[in-house]
């Protein structure tokens, strides 16, 4: 049987005209600002202070836009009789964006959690050139890393919380010994003065 003469465009307009009817759904960016998945990949965030400049990222990225310097810095033993250490401190970390494929290989293979996917997405630049980032822009896009899920209530707790913990008290105990320290020769002080006067102390 033929078709019958202007049926396709009957239900063209029977479609435009049921969408017409809905509420619309388009998101007025940049004034409302869309909700991104949890584990969305934006950019990726440095946390330096856990970068031992290891090199791994960079050796490891396909596309070659993580660019690191560092120098060895010798510190002096830390008790007598012993060597000395030496350690990489970092210079520089960049990553060109208008290379990164956000693969997240750096990522994953950072064997001391250096690297963090951040949801920032809104850096574009009008230059090219200006889409490396050094690593002061990566450390301000830590602080938009969202927190990690929450673990296992059964589970253990992880040893680098528990290492971090541990330096954190001995850092409270050292700093609460050094005021006590201060307290007590304040006192002396106080005391040896008040004999030097004739006073009781």
């Amino acid at each position: 049987m033929p078709p019958i003469p202007g049926s396709g465009l009957a239900k063209g307009l029977a479609v435009t005209l049921r969408t017409m009817t809905r509420k619309t759904v388009t998101a007025q960016y940049p004034d409302t600002q869309p909700e991104l998945p949890p584990r969305s990949r934006g950019v990726i965030g440095l946390f330096e202070e856990n970068c031992t400049v290891c090199m791994l990222c960079a050796r490891e990225c396909p596309d070659w836009c993580i660019y690191i310097d560092s120098h060895k810095e010798t510190s002096p033993p830390a008790a007598p009789g012993g060597r000395e250490r030496s350690r990489n401190v970092l210079d520089r970390f960049a990553i060109d964006f208008s290379l990164c494929m956000y693969c997240g290989i750096c990522i994953e293979v950072c064997p001391f959690d250096a690297l963090f996917w951040s949801p920032e997405f809104e850096y574009a630049e009008t230059d090219i050139h200006e889409l490396t980032h050094e690593r002061d822009k990566l450390r301000e896009w830590m602080w938009t890393v969202p927190e990690p899920p929450a673990l296992d209530p059964g589970a253990e707790e992880p040893k680098e919380i528990a290492a971090a913990r541990k330096a954190a008290d001995k850092l409270a105990a050292q700093r609460a010994q050094a005021q006590q320290d201060q307290t007590d020769e304040k006192n002396q002080d106080e005391k040896n003065q008040a004999d030097e006067t004739g006073g009781t102390p």
